[in-house]
Order: structure tokens, then sequence, then C-alpha cells
């Protein structure tokens, strides 16, 4: 470590502290008004201009050395359920819930490692290059808070987002394509006990189109599923209607195409054969990312890393953060590894170790 991180320590104490008082706010997704109003006076409170936009998210700036790049630095506020009443308990090393809710270290964790490398950085003195704190609200529902920015408001091209599993040091600059599909499949109701010859089951229909697609892990980078299939309104009735929804994603856009072509093409030959009728949209949830290794950010970012004594090393990962949306917008960004485990479960936890170590990369990164 160079003598410059030496002298910019992280107060473990309080960062842990300030992790778990966020914890304890409630903050499932589309009811972040309380978090959100915390964060945004913890900002104020270390010197940052603050906004929050009309969805909640939350904007702090802060100016710093002139001739050193801006960055963004984000995290998303929202947790999955249970996420009500989280009461967190550090044990061993290891901050844990009680065992009935998460503990929405996704993202909190994210959360308190940027207010920590702030208030480190801010109380040694040393120039530190402008950043932007980017919090979202409502990423565990579809990314909609990113989504919903105004990035056109932000002045760095460049982007860092806390907000994935593995060890710190983890570099995601990889993300796939996600493509959705809604599908109606429309049959014929029927009595089921008098007259089911009448009736075109749309379940039926909607199973031999199930089984006619290719599912699961398709190559190396390309994914499919069906993840929801709704419908019928008794046990004595032929169901007139059901609902499908499934998805697609890749790191090659091109085969996200063809598979969702696939999809449909199943769907819409197995109700035509039926006499059924189906009515299918295909959406794009989040679009494809790809920083090269030798990108200046990522180059940043492995520097700082090392500066704390790990090792960078380059993930791609198969599900979508705001990250994606971040690089749709023309901003280059990458996630990196916070250091929490079985996220989205009552057994999620994280390390207070690997929480240190996130603050200290966050204050070797801010440091230029």
């Amino acid at each position: 470590m160079g003598s410059r991180e030496q002298t910019i320590e992280v107060d473990e104490e309080r960062l842990v502290e300030t992790f778990c008082s966020l914890a304890r706010v409630d903050s499932p997704s589309g009811d972040e008004e309380a978090i959100s109003k915390e964060v945004a006076q913890r900002l104020r409170d270390l010197g940052c201009d603050v906004t929050t936009d009309s969805t909640r998210n939350v904007i702090g700036r802060l100016e710093g050395a002139a001739e050193a790049e801006p960055i963004i630095l984000s995290a998303h506020l929202d947790t999955v359920e249970p996420g009500r009443g989280v009461q967190p308990h550090l044990k061993d090393g290891v901050i844990r819930s009680d065992g009935t809710t998460v503990l929405g270290a996704d993202d909190k964790a994210g959360v308190a490692a940027i207010l920590e490398a702030l208030q480190a950085v801010r109380a040694n003195g040393r120039p530190m290059r402008p950043v932007e704190v980017v919090f979202t609200v409502e990423e565990e529902v579809g990314l909609l808070g990113a989504y919903a920015l105004d990035t056109s408001t932000l002045r760095s091209s460049v982007a860092v987002v806390l907000d994935s599993a593995g060890q710190v040091g983890t570099i995601i600059n990889k993300a796939p394509e996600h493509d959705r599909i809604d599908a109606t499949i429309v049959g014929r109701a029927a009595h089921a006990g008098v007259a089911p010859e009448t009736g075109i089951s749309a379940i039926a229909v909607a199973s031999q189109a199930i089984a006619a697609m290719r599912l699961g892990r398709l190559d190396s980078e390309t994914t499919a599923n069906i993840g929801q299939i709704e419908g019928g309104t008794a046990m004595n009735v032929v169901p007139e209607r059901v609902t499908v929804t499934g998805e697609a994603r890749s790191h090659d856009p091109a085969k996200v195409a063809v598979q969702m072509r696939h999809m449909v093409s199943a769907l819409e030959e197995a109700a035509e054969e039926a006499g059924a009728r189906a009515e299918v949209e295909v959406s794009v949830v989040y679009r494809t990312f790809s920083i090269p290794e030798d990108h200046s950010l990522v180059q940043l970012l492995a520097a700082a890393i090392r500066r704390t004594g790990l090792e960078p090393t380059m993930h791609a990962t198969g599900g979508g953060s705001d990250a994606s949306v971040f690089n749709e917008r023309g901003i280059a960004t990458v996630n990196l590894g916070v250091g929490y485990e079985s996220i989205h479960s009552t057994d999620e936890h994280i390390a207070v170790a690997e929480l240190t170590r996130l603050a200290r990369v966050l204050v070797a990164l801010l440091v230029p």
C-alpha cells in the first residue's frame, strides 16, 4: 500500500455502525422515502450538494481537484422482501440479520462504503477527485430508478456501481442483454365435464409451446427461461386464457434476437394448430455492455484495488444492474464486487473485513 493510502484510514467501527443503521431503515422496492431522506442528509453532512429527484433517487456532488477526472459512485437503496424490521447482528466478524429477514447488504453495504470513503478522505484533507454519488431506488424490480434518472445532469463520463456478489477486487466489466417475452394465449372456455370437446385449453396450448422451446443454458453466454404461467378460473372449466412470461439473455444481442424469434414462433404455431390465438410482446429489459480491460476506467479501478493490497480480477455476469443503464446512456461503467453472500435470502451476510476492504478501495479510487 502506498504512503498516501496509509495516511487515510477507514474507521471500521464507524463503517459498521453506518451500515447497521442503514440496514434498520425499511426500504423495500417502492418504499424508499425514509432511506432516501436518510442518505441525503448524510451526504449533506459530508458537504455534498444534494438533490433528490421525483422518484427518490439521491444525487450528491463533491468538487475536487480540477485536474482529476470526475467519477460517479453508485449503489441502490432498495432491498428485496422480507426486508422490513431488519435487525443486524455482528458475531465473529460477520454481520447477519436475525434470520427472519434479509440483511440488505445488497445494496446497503455499497451505500455504507461510499459514505465511509467520502468521510475518511474529507477528514484527512487530501485532495480528491470530483465525485458524483448516485443512490438509486427500485433497482431490484427492473432498474426503474436508474432508468428514471436524468443522466444529462451528470458531468462524469465514467462510473463504478457497487452492486455485485464476489469478493472485493472483482470487477464486472461485461453483462448481457436481457429481453422479456409476455404472451397471452386465448382459447375457448367450456365445461370440462359436460362439453370439453367444444373448448380450447389455453393452458394446453401454452404447454405445447413451451415444450417446443429451447430453454435453459443454450451456450456459454446465452440462457432462456419461462418463469411464470398464470391462467384458468376453476377446476371444471376448460381455461380460455393463460399468460406466459419468459426471458432470454446473452452477451451477444444477435443471439437474444434469434431466441426471441424462436420463442414467439413456438407460441404462435402452437396457438394456430389448436385454433387459439397468441398475443405476444417482446421488450428489452436492459442492453449488454462490455468494457475492455484496457479502458481507462478499468485501469483506474484496478490500480486502486492493487494499492489496497488486493489483486483485481475480471468477470462477466449473467445478471443486470444499474451499470447496464449507465452504459446504455453513454457513461462507461463497471460493477464492483461488494463481498456480500447469500443475497435475496434470510441467510444473507457480509464479513466486516470485506466491507472494510470495499471502503479502502474507494478511498484509493478517490485520491488521484
